[in-house]
């Protein structure tokens, strides 16, 4: 494990767009001491790059097919691989970065970075430490300032799925309804309840409820 600055800094990169790794590879190929030594597209098969050779940073993605990225982050540290995780995702919301950290990931960085701040990052958490984007540090205060759920910004179709979820529908009902897959109700469901903050489904039904969403269909 890498826990100061390294000569040679391997990296596994987890990320299920292949073109997004290539471009990310020869991103961080620009740096004398970083290295992409293993890659993988969902996060059984980042465990099984780590069972196969040791790194010393994973750079992780959140939203992937199969295992995503936070089932992936507990079972890093269930296993107890000696690595630092940065997670580098396109979302920056309140809940998911508190998620991570709580989780057990060293950083949290948005896709959409400049490439220094990339590059701060990794070397900040190789060397250690714990790195978070300065906006996504504002989130994190925010999310324990703020009651939960308040000021989330929900798409028309996630309130479209809430609404649905708070009235009882099962997910394979609300498939139906919206015309879409019940896995991608599934992921709905699991993003609300990141979002808004929530581990219980009431919860849903009182948000729903103070914002005059079970009204109508």
């Amino acid at each position: 494990m890498c826990n100061k600055m390294c000569d040679n800094l391997k990296i596994l990169l987890v990320d299920d767009h292949r073109i997004l790794r290539t471009g990310m590879k020869l991103l961080l190929s620009t740096q004398n001491d970083m290295q992409v030594t293993a890659e993988a597209s969902d996060g059984r098969e980042a465990l099984a790059r780590l069972e196969e050779q040791p790194v010393d940073l994973v750079l992780l993605d959140l939203s992937m097919p199969g295992m995503g990225g936070m089932d992936c982050l507990r079972e890093i540290r269930r296993r107890k691989y000696p690595v630092k995780v940065l997670i580098l995702t396109m979302y920056s919301e309140q809940q998911y970065i508190k998620e991570v950290m709580v989780q057990g990931a060293d950083g949290y960085l948005c896709k959409d970075s400049v490439d220094a701040e990339l590059f701060r990052a990794i070397r900040t958490v190789a060397a250690g430490e714990r790195y978070l984007g300065s906006r996504d540090a504002h989130l994190l205060i925010d999310s324990f300032i703020k009651p939960a759920g308040e000021d989330a910004e929900l798409s028309k179709r996630e309130k479209e799925v809430l609404a649905l979820l708070a009235r009882g529908y099962s997910l394979s009902v609300i498939a139906e309804k919206l015309y879409i897959s019940i896995k991608t109700v599934s992921t709905y469901k699991t993003r609300l309840m990141q979002k808004l903050g929530f581990s219980q489904k009431h919860e849903l039904v009182e948000y729903a409820l103070k914002h005059n969403w079970l009204e109508k269909e």
